[in-house]
């Protein structure tokens, strides 16, 4: 009965899946991170930040930190591996807190929206319905084995 009752939740989830938001982490400045010589206005630039979504700030702890701007709030914990969640809409504006550091670049502004990501293109769609599909395929087959 514990098979039975762990593919229906299989399935559920497998059901379940297209409907799920998903939101995105955005590694600031990608593989470059955040550090000097970076144009962080060009890395947002295209980019569209939805509540949900999570900056992430990899850096060189024992020469940068990451701080909030108006209030200048700094997170707290400086790791070199700093994620912070947008919670609300808006503009939102971060500094490398350490003296000149903003002043050399180190400063990143970007507008939170509300909502999801847009929706997924036809291709995607098609995509992500055939392989509910397959899976939905292969959990009857599976079912029936196990069954008979």
């Amino acid at each position: 009965m514990a098979i039975h009752r762990s593919l229906v939740i299989f399935a559920i989830v497998v059901l379940m899946t297209p409907a799920i938001s998903l939101a995105t982490d955005f590694v600031v400045g990608d593989d470059d991170g955040w550090k000097f010589g970076i144009d962080y206005e060009d890395w947002a630039k295209g980019k569209q930040f939805f509540v949900g979504d999570t900056l992430v700030f990899k850096y060189n702890a024992t020469v940068h930190n990451v701080c909030t701007v108006p209030s200048n709030n700094s997170l707290g914990s400086f790791t070199g591996n700093d994620t912070i969640k947008l919670a609300t809409t808006g503009n939102k504006w971060y500094i490398c807190g350490v003296n000149g550091h903003c002043d050399g670049g180190m400063k990143l502004k970007i507008i939170v929206l509300d909502g999801t990501a847009p929706a997924p293109s036809a291709a995607s769609t098609l995509l992500a319905t055939n392989f509910q599909i397959f899976l939905g395929m292969i959990f009857t087959i599976t079912s029936i084995v196990i069954v008979y």
